[in-house]
C-alpha cells in the first residue's frame, strides 16, 4: 500500500499528469452522461441488415451471463492494477475515452440494424449508461470487445496481457454466438483498439518521472 501511494505522490507532482488525469475524467464523466441521449438517438434510425456468411452458418445463443461475468471480472482486475499504477491509469483512462469518441463517430457514420437472430444482449450495470433502454444498433465497431483488447495493450505485466488477450477472444467468440455483432464489428474491434491506444500513448507521453 505505502508503494501505491508513493507511486500516487510521485507522479501527482508531475503538473502534466495532473493536467491530464483531471481532464479525462471530467471528460470522461460527460461521455457517460451524454451516451443515453446518444444510443436513444441511433436506435430511433433505420439501418442496413448485413448477409454475414460466418452468423449464418452459426447457430445462436443467449451467453448474456458469461458475456458480463468476463467484462465484469475484467473491469476489477484492471481497476485494481490501474491503482496499483498510476502510468496505467492514465494511458487506460484517455485511451478509453478515444475509444468512445471513434465508436460514437464510426456508429453514427455506419447505420445498421442487428443481424437476424439477433439475441438481446442485456448487462444490467451498463445498461443505467444506455437510459436503461435495450439497444441494439451500437454495431460497427464492438465496444465490447474493443475494450477487453484495450486492456491488453495497456495493462502492465504479461501474464495480465495473456488474460486480457484470452478475455478478447472468448468476448468477440460469443459476441458472435449471441448475433450481437456482425463479423466485422468483432474484427474491427482491435484494430481500432490499438489505434487509439497509439494515440494516447502520444497524448500521455510527457509526464512520466
Amino acid at each position: 500500500m505505502n508503494k501505491i501511494i508513493l507511486a500516487w505522490k510521485l507522479y501527482w507532482k508531475i503538473r502534466n499528469f495532473r493536467l491530464l488525469f483531471i481532464a479525462g475524467i471530467l471528460l470522461l464523466l460527460s461521455i457517460l452522461i451524454y451516451f443515453p441521449y446518444f444510443f436513444n438517438a441511433i436506435e430511433k434510425r433505420n439501418g442496413y441488415v448485413l448477409n454475414d456468411f460466418i452468423l449464418n452458418n452459426l447457430l445462436n445463443a443467449d451467453l448474456s451471463i458469461p458475456i458480463f461475468s468476463i467484462i465484469w471480472l475484467m473491469i476489477i482486475f484492471s481497476v485494481i492494477r490501474c491503482i496499483q499504477f498510476p502510468a496505467t491509469a492514465i494511458l487506460f483512462l484517455w485511451s478509453y475515452i478515444l475509444l468512445s469518441i471513434t465508436r460514437m463517430i464510426t456508429i453514427s457514420c455506419i447505420a445498421l440494424n442487428p443481424p437476424y437472430h439477433y439475441v438481446p444482449l442485456i448487462d444490467p450495470i451498463i445498461s443505467i449508461f444506455y437510459g436503461n433502454k435495450l439497444i441494439t444498433k451500437d454495431l460497427f465497431y464492438s465496444g465490447h470487445t474493443s475494450t477487453q483488447f484495450l486492456l491488453f495493450l495497456c495493462l502492465p505485466k504479461k501474464t495480465d496481457k495473456l488474460l486480457a488477450l484470452i478475455a478478447t477472444i472468448v468476448i468477440g467468440f460469443m459476441m458472435l454466438i449471441q448475433h450481437a455483432h456482425y463479423t466485422i464489428d468483432i474484427i474491427a474491434a482491435p484494430l481500432f483498439a490499438w489505434a487509439v491506444y497509439k494515440l494516447a500513448q502520444l497524448i500521455t507521453k510527457p509526464i512520466t518521472p
